[in-house]
């Protein structure tokens, strides 16, 4: 990263110039100064406390870094966007994120670190937030801890666009509206996530974008408020329209629907072999260029092929 100090920051010292013109983090700026040539002013190695002058050019310098902790392996990926500083994947289906416990190959880091290791690159994998197994589409992943921080910033600052389709059984009533309910664990069984007063607050908006009345579902659109775990799911199962396939999170046993209705959610749920829900646009302003970009995926074939047989159905109900 190179900046040229302006008129206006004429006495400032480097600390202050960082921070506040660069947006460098104390954490960030530790690494920098172990780094060899972290930080240099005018080609020369200082303390962050000298005062800079005008016209002078401040220099950061990351090192490279590499996950060792992964394996390469050759995976098909559906890269949307990629330069020195992200890489935006299209996720599929089926496949974690980072290795866990029991998978450590057969990840998208493994296919990523593979992708990178054959262009030349030295780069550690930094998924800049997290995506469902089952839960397809727009990925991020910074490619040095500058980016990673920035993004992360903007996503705690609420300024992050990340919007979602979903298919659900039912018609959301309203056909619009906002969904407020704090979320956590369920004691009962710590895999599944609650709405109870006790939880962490969570916050989803929703708008119909179309309805099968002749199934009894519905294609929805969806913007995060905040980031639990499975909130999308939780939620729309709240006000009793789970996700289409969805095995964790299902009508209860006592839901308001009668048992042709039940039946029918049962024929949709055995449509797909995972959840309908896919993240199909994020937007957030770049770091390397801070112009405001936008990245959206379409459907998978399984989606699509499910968005297909709904209308189908409708317009034979129509007929």
């Amino acid at each position: 990263m190179v900046y040229a100090v302006t008129a206006r920051e004429q006495g400032w010292t480097l600390k202050t110039l960082m921070s506040t013109r660069l947006g460098v983090s104390r954490k960030l700026t530790s690494r920098l100064k172990m780094t060899e040539r972290g930080i240099t002013l005018n080609g020369e190695r200082v303390y962050i406390s000298a005062h800079v002058q005008e016209g002078d050019v401040v220099e950061l310098r990351m090192e490279r870094e590499e996950s060792d902790d992964i394996l390469p392996e050759k995976m098909s990926l559906d890269i949307l966007y990629e330069d020195r500083d992200l890489l935006i994947i299209n996720k599929a289906a089926g496949v974690i994120v980072h290795p866990t416990h029991g998978h450590y190959t057969g990840t998208l880091a493994n296919g990523v670190v593979q992708h990178w290791r054959e262009r030349g690159e030295q780069v550690r994998f930094r998924p800049v937030h997290r995506l469902d197994r089952e839960t397809s589409g727009v990925l991020a992943i910074a490619k040095n801890p500058y980016v990673h921080q920035h993004i992360s910033e903007q996503m705690i600052a609420g300024t992050v666009d990340k919007m979602y389709r979903a298919f659900v059984h039912g018609c959301p009533q309203p056909e619009s509206g906002r969904i407020e309910g704090a979320i956590d664990r369920d004691p009962d069984n710590p895999h599944v996530r609650i709405v109870t007063e006790s939880g962490y607050p969570a916050a989803t908006r929703y708008r119909t974008l179309e309805q099968y009345e002749a199934v009894r579902a519905s294609l929805v659109q969806l913007v995060l408020e905040s980031g639990r775990t499975h909130q999308i799911r939780v939620h729309m199962t709240h006000i009793g329209c789970p996700l289409i396939g969805d095995d964790m999170y299902k009508y209860a046993p006592g839901a308001p629907i009668t048992a042709d209705e039940r039946q029918a959610s049962e024929r949709l749920d055995g449509l797909l072999g995972r959840q309908a829900l896919h993240a199909f646009r994020l937007a957030f302003v770049h770091p390397g260029t801070h112009e405001r970009m936008t990245f959206e995926a379409p459907f998978p074939p399984d989606l699509e092929e499910l968005k297909q047989r709904l209308q189908n159905d409708e317009s034979k109900k129509e007929m």
